[in-house]
């Protein structure tokens, strides 16, 4: 996860043209940008990629544009999509985006490239860093450059990118070994070799300690053959001796060992590294040579004899390894080697960082190791990969669109079944009576304000009150005109003024809530005029929407037709690529294994002819 995480990292600085600010490292802006960031760092890049290009088709992303761009640009190259990513960095760059944004991006293409098999492209992209990235990444770069110069037959060019490395007094021995590398291939073999003798006598203190071990093997391995190829045997023993004979470079330093000494006249002690190596794997390719040394070393120490049963057992062994390389190479045709490689090796849904760790359970499955290793194979198993995604997730589609079609027949039914409750006219009557209502109060209110009525806001008790001194008012009309009479009168005179005056005082109040209950319900009524409006608009536009997604759907459905059976022929066709690569390399092993057998047939042929001539000139032969 580190380096896709860094591809997603170089986004991190990016900000928009003509910006007065940005924002602050890791601020997120906009939710549908921190949406997509949320399957990127899953490492759910196809959901990634597809959830960012949909908010940026919808503008959704605010201030992120540029950032968004160049995440795009990252999870297609996860997908090896060199090409498009290219354009669309070439895209940011043109925008005047951040010079540290373009400049990793740049490198990140490149290293894409240099992965894919294509040097010379990574040689263009990588040129166009203009700037030192962070530490982190600049020495990645610079040993990148230095193998794309190595790649394009530059070895001088290569050595001068890898000099200011390799001078450094800590953290290059990978730099110090290329360095030594193409200063032998170039014009300086002396100082190559200095370099690389210098890293096979290093000190591994740190970390981390296997990898510089296999480092140094490495660099005595190469001292070593370099000094056999120079014709210094004695040399290339000495610096073969420094290479463990538990590394992974143990078997080719104890072949070269064997030869080193046989270079010296010294016969028997080439037999101790060379049957040593009889010990081990009997695939690999240092193992199948020393079974033809070792009776050669034999014949050379006039033990004919064991010479003969040692090229016999070479022929069968070879024999042997032949039929096992056939066995395989069938059971790779059958076309399970890719479905078993994918099955054992899950990881993340896309990208670049997916690498082959466990192999199927087929026969001799180590003839496959040095295969796995390298990246013409990785990437071509890559790309089945990304097809058999790819073709789930249209399988996936073509469900999805029937689980569609029956929520639109579920919705049109809805529709149907509810259009007659809303066609009916009894709501808008109701709602133009209530419309009428709130006139009348409204108009009522502003009589009451004008004249100071404060009877029309009574409330029920005050209402009560009134019409209770209306009836005694009636009563006392009629009543005596005596003192008593009086009295009663004037008890009901004072009551009508108490009242009078309460409700004069509560009118403003009562005024003030009663606009504001009338304008709340005249904010009702256009709410439910506005919801009036959208049911006939519902009723006018609804069939057509639903044809609409009708049609959508339909063409979503041509279109996964289509695509189905082209990622299905693509499939077929890289699976054939992965299973052509894979013959290729173990025809060529039975190539070289055929070549031995007729090297050994013929030494065999030699010792046994050798033999005859030397019985029929011994004395008894001659009687």
């Amino acid at each position: 996860m580190k380096h896709w995480l860094a591809i997603v990292a170089l986004c991190g600085t990016a900000a928009t043209a003509g910006e007065v600010s940005a924002p602050g490292p890791g601020t997120v802006q906009a939710p549908h940008w921190g949406d997509a960031l949320f399957h990127v760092y899953q490492g759910q890049n196809f959901t990634a990629v597809t959830t960012l290009m949909a908010s940026q088709q919808l503008q959704r992303l605010g201030p992120h544009g540029d950032e968004a761009e160049a995440t795009r640009g990252g999870l297609l190259l996860a997908y090896g999509l060199h090409r498009e990513a290219e354009a669309i960095f070439a895209g940011l760059a043109e925008r005047g985006t951040t010079p540290a944004l373009r400049d990793r991006a740049w490198f990140f293409l490149a290293k894409i490239r240099w992965q894919r098999g294509l040097p010379a492209p990574a040689d263009v992209a990588l040129a166009q860093v203009k700037a030192l990235l962070p530490e982190e990444l600049e020495e990645e770069r610079q040993l990148l450059a230095a193998r794309l110069r190595m790649a394009l037959g530059d070895a001088a060019g290569a050595a001068r990118l890898l000099q200011g490395l390799a001078d450094q007094a800590e953290g290059t021995p990978y730099a110090r070994f290329n360095l030594g590398v193409a200063l032998l291939q170039g014009q300086d073999a002396d100082a190559g070799r200095r370099w690389l003798d210098g890293l096979g006598t290093m000190k591994v203190e740190t970390a981390p300690p296997e990898e510089r071990r296999a480092l140094r093997d490495k660099a005595n391995l190469a001292l070593g053959f370099d000094a056999l190829k120079a014709g210094r045997p004695e040399q290339a023993r000495t610096t073969l001796e420094r290479v463990r004979l538990k590394g992974p470079y143990a078997q080719q330093a104890l072949l070269g060992f064997g030869w080193a000494a046989a270079a010296l006249k010294q016969p028997r002690e080439a037999l101790v590294p060379w049957q040593e190596l009889l010990n081990r794997d009997a695939s690999d390719p240092a193992v199948l040579e020393a079974r033809l040394a070792v009776p050669w070393a034999l014949a050379e120490l006039k033990a004919d004899g064991a010479a003969i049963d040692g090229y016999q057992q070479a022929v069968a062994a070879f024999d042997a390894e032949h039929r096992a390389l056939e066995q395989t190479i069938s059971s790779l045709q059958t076309g399970q080697l890719v479905e078993a490689l994918l099955e054992r090796n899950p990881g993340a849904d896309l990208g670049w960082l997916w690498q082959v760790k466990d192999l199927p359970a087929l026969p001799h499955p180590a003839h496959l190791t040095p295969l796995m290793a390298t990246h013409g194979f990785q990437e071509a198993l890559k790309d089945q990969r990304d097809l058999r995604f790819l073709q789930g997730n249209l399988g996936r589609w073509a469900h999805d669109l029937q689980v569609f079609d029956t929520m639109l027949a579920t919705r049109r039914a809805r529709f149907a079944a509810n259009l007659p409750a809303t066609q009916q006219q009894t709501h808008r009557q109701r709602q133009q009576r209530l419309v009428a209502e709130q006139a009348a109060l409204t108009q009522a209110l502003a009589q009451a304000q004008t004249d100071n009525d404060g009877p029309a806001l009574a409330d029920e008790r005050e209402r009560a009150l009134l019409e209770r001194l209306a009836r005694v008012r009636t009563v006392l009309a009629t009543a005596p005109a005596d003192e008593a009479g009086h009295t009663l009168r004037e008890r009901a005179r004072r009551a009508a003024g108490a009242l009078e005056w309460q409700l004069s005082q509560a009118l403003p109040e009562r005024l003030w809530a009663a606009k504001k209950a009338l304008r709340s319900t005249e904010a009702d009524l256009a709410n439910a005029a506005a919801r009036d409006a959208a049911l006939q608009a519902a009723q006018r536009d609804e069939p057509g929407r639903f044809d609409g997604f009708a049609q959508r759907i339909a063409a979503l459905r041509t279109r996964v037709a289509t695509l189905v059976p082209q990622v299905a022929a693509l499939r077929q066709e890289q699976q054939a690529s992965v299973q052509a690569l894979a013959v290729q390399a173990l025809r060529e092993q039975q190539a070289r294994l055929s070549e031995y057998t007729t090297q050994a047939r013929f030494a065999l042929a030699q010792l046994q002819d050798r033999a005859t001539v030397a019985k029929q000139d011994t004395p008894d032969a001659a009687r």
